[in-house]
């Protein structure tokens, strides 16, 4: 009989292509995607996230945060266009421009070692001009930036592709500090287009200026959050995105202790009463935090039980005293749905006092990412009901 894997991730591709469609619907077809797949796709496997979307001409280009990530993309087959969002180091120039990744840049500096590599090589090199409209992180003021515009411009081997900034605040309610990063933005895009330098692309919108913030636009927009359905505020267009990824493990320990038992380090859970004991082989190494101890609780058989005790590297106990029939081998819903009950991302990040994008980005190298294409494809973790049911589920499983 085949086994449940020890810790798994469903990635519901469709939910992924339905999202997709409704920032496209959103943008009403007038603007370029480029979908982020930093951080391994926000935990859900950017190799095959990336080939799906492909298949189906559902975004243009891709946005990654280091030279690393590009790089796997290209040796996995991905020929699209790859832009690296964040900053590089000296040592990733040569494989970066020789693999024909685009860059954003942020000084003066950085752009004539980039000119260097790129005359070495014989080839240009792709390069977008991040300015700093307010986010406090990367690249210059919109007037120094300008002179690096020039100085991308004014080389024969750099190729102005386009310009760039970040917003800080467009998942708040709040839209007046994005709205005055909107038009210094704008301002700096003027200053470009005056100064006679062309100008491809210019972007600016993340996930929640699409949806939120319908001037930012411009002529490509960089979506990440939103297309994973973790993004947290669900009103408006948001309110039609759909969760794309769920995360279940097993039960593979069963205990009937009596009162007064102590479970997991330090202590910091003691039984009340009689109880039954479920081990889970998942911990915080996996992605389960340890601040869920004593706080959070999985679904099981379509009940809720309580995480007891401090959650460990490999291992976390839940009281599962209120779930008729739980044994061995049971499948357990970390996040998703099981019947009617539910755990959203977006909850236990609200629980755990932090963004929803840390919780799935958290999950490790152990958790096995299963990549279902279509709606048609049962949730594992819903087979609780007959046995035969649970082995077909595996056998899924096993496929991918």
């Amino acid at each position: 009989m085949k086994k449940w894997p020890r810790v798994w991730a469903e990635v519901d591709l469709s939910a992924i292509s339905h999202n997709l469609a409704v920032i496209r619907n959103r943008l009403r077809g007038r603007r370029r995607i480029m979908l982020v797949l930093k951080a391994d796709a926000y935990g859900h496997g950017a190799i095959a996230v990336a080939r799906h979307v492909l298949a189906r001409g559902e975004a243009q280009a891709f946005g990654v945060g280091d030279s690393e990530e590009a790089l796997e993309l290209r040796q996995a087959g991905v020929d699209a266009p790859i832009l690296i969002l964040g900053a590089i180091v000296d040592g990733e120039m040569k494989e970066v421009i020789q693999h024909d990744v685009a860059v954003c840049v942020h000084s003066r500096s950085r752009v004539r070692l980039l000119e260097r590599e790129a005359r070495r090589q014989g080839r240009k090199c792709r390069v977008h001009v991040m300015v700093d409209t307010g986010m406090g992180r990367l690249g210059p003021f919109p007037e120094t930036a300008l002179e690096v515009a020039r100085a991308v411009a004014a080389s024969e081997w750099l190729e102005l592709e386009g310009i760039a900034t970040h917003f800080s605040s467009t998942q708040s309610a709040d839209d007046s500090f994005t709205r005055q990063q909107l038009v210094r933005f704008s301002e700096f895009r003027k200053s470009v287009q005056e100064a006679g330098i062309p100008l491809p692309i210019c972007h600016a919108a993340n996930s929640g200026a699409v949806l939120f913030e319908e001037q930012s636009a411009f002529d490509l927009v960089r979506v990440g959050a939103a297309v994973y359905g973790i993004f947290a505020r669900r009103d408006g267009d948001a309110s039609q995105l759909r969760p794309s990824l769920s995360l279940h493990t097993q039960v593979i320990y069963l205990k009937d202790v009596p009162s007064g038992t102590p479970i997991s380090y330090n202590r910091l859970f003691t039984t009340r009463r009689k109880t039954r004991i479920a081990t889970l082989p998942i911990g915080y190494n996996d992605g389960l935090s340890y601040g869920l101890s004593n706080r959070g609780h999985v679904l099981i058989r379509g009940k809720q039980a309580p995480i007891v005790g401090a959650v460990s590297m490999d291992y976390c106990m839940v009281d599962v005293g209120e779930v008729p029939g739980a044994r061995a081998g049971d499948p357990v819903t970390v996040i998703g749905a099981d019947g009617t009950e539910s755990i959203t991302v977006p909850q236990m990040a609200e629980m755990l006092h932090t963004v929803p994008y840390e919780i799935t980005c958290r999950l490790g190298r152990r958790v096995k990412r299963v990549h279902l294409p279509a709606r048609k494809h049962p949730s594992l973790a819903a087979a609780v009901g007959p046995r035969e049911e649970q082995v077909l589920a595996a056998e899924r499983v096993a496929e991918h």
